[in-house]
């Protein structure tokens, strides 16, 4: 976070996460041909300017350092850019107009009193607001067009010949470039697995004729096969590209795998989370509202970092004026609006509410347009109805569509009331939607929502039914019976992407099927660790083996090796068995309701808001400390109070 007071590089505010990331989303390689995103992307403006008063004591002096052309108007003098500009004491009318045609147009103001900190309003010339920064950019000597990113050499743990050439193997998952030392010119065929580096021909990324002095593309792979070569001829290293951020979360159990399937969904979450968070490190490298909806979740009981939630809310919804749905997927325009309520509840963080706030409810407008006279969203034309692979009776509207609006009518009205907007018209919007959504797709035989009233086939799948459950949509009565009809209905089509295992099992943990939860994170996170992942996948099906199991998309090495949405197990372990969540936004109180029965021993630290939780249970005995107050624990029917950094010990 940046201390107020202090000068960073400033823009028009959404502009630098705007730009940032329609370059984020230019970055996709498909076997050596780019691969842009497939929808309309924004940019940021190209002229802007940034204007404030000061009533200054004495005269004082500054430096207006710029990205683009443009000059500093001072009481009506215009003054160049780069150059000192001398102020009188008295009223000091300041305004700074910056363009760029190819670049993000940015200022930083150096002096002691007039400075760029809070403060300072940008203007596309037709709306102001106060300017935008970025943590990243505190230094007049840093360019907010260039990301730089930190690297790590990393030396292969083993190598070794095999169909007649050299196999390296790095032992994890790289983000970044090779560097080659060899005599004779030679060909790289990358893999996230040992069976893809091997496939010559039909690996995803594969570079030939490189020499030591070839420019070798970033990409992402653990594995390197270099055929036609003998051990001991080429020497490969890799450098791997990231930007730091602190980890204040920990995890130790006596469960040795738990552990290790926390560690790797660190790890994914890591490789996934560096700008923004994006779906996965080798193939798209896009950023895609629904992946980004769960990762912040993640984020929030493991690295807790607000800069990259907002910068990726901000990239997804881009400038002001809305011509497709996010990833031209409905369900993931929705997932956006209330993944801004979740981050508000996480940060408390009011500022940026304010500014997204505009944007928030236009697209809820945006949705309302694409209603029918039973409230009901459909999908139009070149819409994508996805909610998941899994096969759905999708004829007409859907119910899973209809849930989901629902909570982004909730959101609505939640963050409306919070910055005291009028919220009416949503309330009756919502009353309409829930009861058409109980009388046309709540099927009392079935015991469950069906997927679609219009095709008359009753199809049941979880996907609805487990929204239901998330966004308290249904009592408990029907929450039982879709637990019983639905969830452990093993005739219900199972859920293979980890993208849909995460709403599925924070269901079942709401439900307080914690034990079985605990199962599916051993028998299916665990399942990838026993094919010997590294980072957790984009989809696992445990009757696949072999190279079957890295396929998808209708490409044998499609499939992610190494994907945001494979590291539910944090959230699934820090909400639901540990039991820590904001009972009022940025943790001004909350609670710990631990579910440890699974556990003998455990000690974890999970961040909160402005401090840690630490958490203990040796045997029957539970320890819990808070570096901050607020904080309640949950245990044996009592609710004890949490003071900073003061041990509660019970006994269970």
């Amino acid at each position: 976070m940046v201390m107020k007071n202090e000068a960073v590089w400033l823009w028009y505010p959404g502009d630098f996460e705007i730009h940032q990331g329609m370059l984020q989303n230019f970055k996709r390689e498909e076997r050596g041909m780019g691969w842009p995103a497939y929808w309309y992307i924004d940019d940021c403006h190209r002229n802007v300017s940034f204007k404030r008063n000061y009533e200054l004591a004495q005269a004082t002096q500054f430096i207006v350092y710029a990205q683009g052309t443009g000059y500093v108007d001072v009481n009506g003098t215009k003054h160049p850019l780069g150059k000192q500009i001398q102020c009188s004491a008295g009223s000091t009318d300041i305004q700074v107009f910056v363009g760029n045609v190819q670049e993000l147009p940015a200022i930083y103001i150096d002096g002691q009193v007039i400075k760029s900190d809070e403060g300072w309003l940008a203007s596309n010339f037709i709306t102001t607001l106060p300017a935008g920064h970025d943590a990243l950019f505190t230094r007049k000597d840093q360019n907010p067009n260039v990301i730089v990113y930190q690297t790590k050499t990393v030396s292969p743990v083993a190598q070794r010949a095999v169909d007649g050439g050299v196999l390296y193997d790095f032992g994890r998952a790289v983000n970044g470039t090779v560097t080659v030392q060899t005599s004779s010119p030679i060909t790289l065929c990358y893999g996230e697995s040992e069976t893809e580096a091997r496939d010559v021909e039909m690996c995803y990324y594969k570079q030939e004729n490189v020499t030591a002095t070839t420019a070798v593309r970033k990409r992402a792979f653990r594995y390197v096969f270099v055929p036609d070569c003998q051990l001991g001829t080429v020497d490969l290293t890799a450098v791997h590209e990231y930007l730091p951020k602190d980890n204040p979360s920990q995890f130790t159990s006596d469960n040795k795998l738990i552990n290790q399937i926390w560690q790797v969904a660190t790890e994914t979450l890591n490789l996934c989370s560096d700008l923004f968070f994006i779906d996965g490190i080798k193939r798209d490298r896009w950023i895609w509202a629904g992946d980004a909806y769960q990762a912040n979740f993640i984020n929030q009981y493991s690295f807790f970092n607000e800069d990259i939630d907002k910068r990726t809310l901000l990239a997804l919804r881009g400038q002001d004026d809305i011509k497709q749905h996010m990833n031209t997927i409905v369900d993931y325009s929705m997932l956006w609006v209330i993944g801004v309520l979740n981050h508000y509840q996480m940060t408390g963080d009011r500022e940026f509410l304010e500014i997204v706030y505009p944007k928030l409810e236009s697209m809820v407008q945006y949705f309302i347009k694409q209603t029918n006279d039973k409230g009901f969203i459909y999908g139009r034309d070149q819409d994508w109805i996805f909610v998941d692979w899994s096969e759905m009776d999708k004829q007409g509207t859907v119910a899973a569509e209809q849930v989901l609006l629902l909570e982004v009518y909730q959101t609505i009205m939640t963050c409306g009331s919070v910055l005291n907007k009028s919220v009416d018209q949503y309330q009756m919007k919502y009353d309409q939607l829930w009861k058409n959504l109980m009388t046309y797709f709540w099927d009392d035989e079935k015991g469950a929502f069906i997927d679609s009233y219009e095709s008359g086939k009753r199809h049941v799948t979880r996907h609805a039914n487990i929204f239901a459950i998330l966004f308290d949509v249904v009592d408990a009565d029907k929450q039982r019976s879709i637990l019983k009809n639905v969830l452990l209905n093993d005739q219900i089509t199972q859920i293979t992407t980890p993208y849909f295992k995460f709403f599925e099992q924070d269901a079942l943990c709401k439900l307080g099927e914690q034990h079985r939860v605990y199962q599916v994170l051993l028998d299916y996170w665990g399942g990838m660790l026993d094919r010997g992942a590294v980072t957790f996948w984009e989809e696992f099906d445990p009757t696949q083996h072999g190279k079957e199991m890295y396929a998808m998309y209708g490409d044998p090495y499609g499939k992610s090796l190494c994907h945001a949405w494979g590291a539910s197990p944090i959230y699934l372990l820090g909400r639901h068995f540990v039991g820590l969540r904001p009972t009022s936004p940025g943790y001004q109180t909350f609670e710990i309701k631990p579910e440890l029965a699974e556990f003998k021993q455990l000690q974890t630290v999970l961040p909160v808001k402005n401090g840690t939780v630490t958490v203990a249970k040796n045997a029957n005995q539970l320890s819990v400390t808070a570096t901050r107050d607020g904080g309640t624990l949950i245990v044996n029917d009592q609710k004890l109070e949490l003071l900073p950094n003061k041990t509660v010990t019970v006994e269970l």
